[in-house]
C-alpha cells in the first residue's frame, strides 16, 4: 500500500489519541471533538459488525463515546493504546447489547410457551382415529348387504336418499328403512348411546 505524499513536507501531525484522552479527562471539549472525529468511524464499524442493525450500532457508538467522555481519566497508557482502550469499550458495549437482545428474546419465547395452549397430541389423535375406523369397518361387516350398500352410498359417498334408491333400484321408503335399521345396528355395535 502506498503512503500519501504531501507537497511541502511531511504530513501535518495532530495530537495523538493518548494526549487527547488526557485532555478529555480534564474536561477539554475541543479535545473530545478531535478524539470523536478520530475514533467514531472505527467504533461505528466495530459496533455495526457485531450488531448488524445500523440504528443500534449508531446508538451503541454514541453510548461508547459518551462513556469515553465520562471515563477518560480511567485510561492507563501503560496497559495499552488509547485506540485499543476505546475499541475494548465499544466491543464490550456491543456484546452487552447483543446479549441483552438475546435475553429479551429468550424471555419472550419462554413467556409465549407458557401462555400457549397445549397442542393436542397428534399421535394419540391418529391412533384413536385408526381404532375408530377399524371399529366402523368391523361393525359394517355385521350389516346386511342392502344395509351396508345403503349406508356406504349415503354416508361415505355423499348420495341423497333418492340417489341411493335410484342406484340400488329400490323404492325410496325401503332405502330409508334399510338406512335407519343399519344406523341403529352400527350405533349398537359401536356402543354409542341413543
Amino acid at each position: 500500500m502506498r503512503e500519501p505524499v504531501f507537497i511541502g513536507g511531511p504530513a501535518p501531525r495532530g495530537p495523538d489519541l493518548e494526549e487527547l484522552l488526557g485532555l478529555v479527562a480534564r474536561g477539554d471539549q475541543n479535545a473530545f471533538a478531535a478524539l470523536y472525529d478520530a475514533v467514531s468511524g472505527s467504533v461505528l464499524g466495530l459496533t455495526r459488525s457485531l450488531l448488524r442493525d445500523p440504528a443500534q450500532a449508531e446508538e451503541v457508538t454514541q453510548e461508547v463515546l459518551v462513556e469515553v467522555w465520562r471515563t477518560a481519566a480511567r485510561f492507563e497508557p501503560a496497559r495499552g493504546s488509547a485506540m485499543a482502550w476505546i475499541m475494548t469499550l465499544a466491543h464490550r458495549r456491543a456484546v452487552d447489547r447483543v446479549r441483552s437482545a438475546q435475553s429479551a428474546s429468550d424471555r419472550e419465547e419462554r413467556a409465549a410457551l407458557l401462555n400457549r395452549t397445549p397442542a393436542f397430541d397428534e399421535v394419540t389423535e391418529q391412533v384413536e382415529a385408526r381404532l375408530e375406523r377399524e371399529q366402523v369397518r368391523r361393525c359394517m361387516q355385521g350389516l346386511t348387504e342392502l344395509q351396508r350398500q345403503s349406508v356406504t352410498l349415503a354416508y361415505y359417498r355423499g348420495r341423497t336418499y333418492r340417489e341411493v334408491a335410484e342406484l340400488l333400484q329400490l323404492p325410496l321408503g325401503t332405502v330409508k328403512t334399510r338406512l335407519r335399521d343399519g344406523l341403529i345396528r352400527l350405533r349398537d355395535c359401536m356402543g354409542v348411546g341413543a
